[in-house]
């Protein structure tokens, strides 16, 4: 990835002058004259570990495997959220990592936690680096130093059951390479989150992901069958049947526990046939409403459709002045809705067929299948568009919580009023869009988009926005996060989620499995 900005440079999205022009009007956005810094610019704080600790490093896994060099340093000095990218782009001296480790195997992992407990050194494990919630900040807390612990050399499918429909998957493995290992046996794992290029098997457990395909595949922790776990007090090995009754599952302990508690290494997943048909289909409503109404009444039904999402008039507007690969013609007012099916072409018939009938009955209008492939094709590129927004002066960031479906509307509202409300105290006019893109039986996730002006100091301007909506989400009885995860960003909000008692746990975990606090310092908890 890109140091600073989103994935591969070659696939970055310039802004049309039209486009420009249109921000310029609407929010008062301005071209940025000052230039950024390149990386060979950007100063980093010097390495703070002893050239005896990074020898002691270096005999554990290896010379080639331990680095202090800015060149490696720079790209895991933080994640990809928009107060990340702003800060790559300081010429002040920035916090990174004073060394990057890449261990091979668990019993080398197990010798470097050790030696960092002993020196007290804390340690960040690094997947993808593509939190936007301060996930992999490479935070000291009480310590003198801290390592980047790099998971990439745990990069294997280390074992499929084609009988019982499990894979077990290395956690340094990136979604493509995961789908590509599984694909050569005719399976897949069907995991696709926005991060999806970039982000591993390890980050998405250690983060709860929840992708694309949730209405069909389920969340990522859905997925989880096992997984194995070293601790600096030993290692783990989770999961034994489908399902047991012999305790407390303490694979919830680990499956969002966003490195705080140990480094996951592998994870055993429930894994299917690459499916045999793809249909689509894209749908309007008048309005947001009736759309999330259409939306809960598909996923109490169970019709079965594998993306079901949903967008405000906001968003759908937005995108159809940003883009032209929408939906065309096809889409040009109220909310557009997308729906995707897959599996056999017998049962795929079937779900969305029914499917249909309930959209229809709901109050929906049959856009048929382009607006749907459209979304479909450029559903991992909208960070590289938030990336072209920043450059030229707007500020442009996301959010998420979920909640019932009782109080959703009320939540959206609160929330976009928060948002609104705070942009405003610093000048700027705001957009917020809104989307649903995770439905359960009894709730549903919302998705916010945030595009105003950079005035001032742009990462203060959006750390009042953000505390303002996530005060707005914990007022209306929303989770803090639906599937971001806590990271540094959320942690202020975890007494609220989880109560006091609920912190003291969490805490007693960690002083169990890392009595020294090196893992992750920072993170999680409060």
């Amino acid at each position: 990835m890109s140091w600073d900005a989103w994935g591969d440079p070659a696939l970055a999205k310039p802004l049309s002058d039209d486009i420009k022009g249109l921000l310029g009007q609407l929010l008062g956005v301005t071209p940025q004259d000052t230039a950024a810094p390149t990386a060979d610019e950007v100063v980093l704080r010097p390495c703070a570990l002893p050239a005896e600790d990074l020898a002691a490093l270096a005999r554990i896994v290896g010379e080639w495997n331990v680095s202090a060099a800015d060149a490696d340093r720079l790209p895991r000095a933080g994640g990809k959220s928009t107060p990340d990218l702003l800060r790559r782009k300081s010429r002040e001296p920035q916090d990174a990592p004073d060394a990057v480790v890449l261990p091979g195997t668990e019993e080398e992992i197990e010798a470097v936690l050790a030696l960092c407990a002993r020196r007290r050194i804390a340690v960040v494990p690094f997947g993808g680096g593509t939190s936007v919630v301060g996930g992999v900040d490479p935070l000291r807390g009480v310590f003198g130093a801290v390592i980047s612990l790099d998971l990439r050399r745990f990069d294997a499918l280390l074992a499929l059951d084609e009988v019982s429909g499990e894979a077990v998957l290395g956690a340094g493995l990136t979604g493509p390479q995961a789908e590509e290992l599984l694909a050569g046996h005719g399976f897949e794992l069907g995991h696709y989150p926005q991060s999806f290029r970039y982000a591993t098997i390890g980050g998405f457990a250690a983060t709860r992901s929840s992708g694309q395909n949730s209405a069909g595949h389920g969340r990522f922790d859905d997925m989880v069958r096992g997984l194995r776990v070293v601790t600096p007090a030993g290692v783990l090995d989770l999961g034994r049947a489908p399902a047991s009754a012999a305790g407390p599952d303490l694979r919830e302990l680990f499956i969002g526990s966003e490195g705080t508690l140990g480094v996951i290494t592998a994870v055993r997943l429930r894994v299917h046939p690459v499916p045999a048909v793809k249909v689509h289909e894209a749908w309007s409503f008048p309005d947001f409403a009736t759309g999330a109404a259409a939306l809960r009444a598909v996923e109490q039904q169970g019709t079965g459709p594998t993306v079901l999402r949903l967008s405000d008039e906001t968003e759908t507007a937005v995108n159809l002045a940003m883009t032209d690969k929408i939906g065309g013609d096809q889409v040009t007012a109220g909310c557009l809705a997308v729906t995707v099916f897959e599996g056999s072409a017998e049962l795929t018939a079937a779900r969305h067929e029914s499917t249909r009938s309930v959209l229809l009955a709901a109050g929906g209008t049959s856009l048929g299948e382009a607006p749907a492939k459209a979304w479909e094709h450029g559903r991992f590129n909208a960070p590289y568009l938030r990336d072209s927004l920043l450059a030229c002066g707007a500020l442009c960031e996301t959010l998420e919580t979920a909640t019932d479906w009782s109080k959703l509307a009320e939540l959206k509202t609160a929330v976009t009023a928060a948002l609104q409300s705070a942009l405003q105290e610093s000048g700027s006019t705001s957009l917020v869009m809104c989307h649903i893109s995770h439905v359960y039986p009894t709730g549903a996730s919302l998705y916010f988009t945030v595009l105003g002006a950079q005035l001032g100091d742009p990462i203060a301007q959006w750390a009042a926005a953000k505390t303002a909506a996530c005060d707005a989400i914990m007022a209306g009885g929303g989770t803090i996060t639906h599937h971001h995860a806590v990271g540094s960003d959320h942690r202020p909000w975890m007494r609220q989620e989880v109560g006091e008692l609920g912190v003291a746990i969490l805490r007693a975990v960690k002083n169990t499995v890392d009595p020294t606090g090196i893992l992750n310092p920072g993170k999680l908890i409060p």
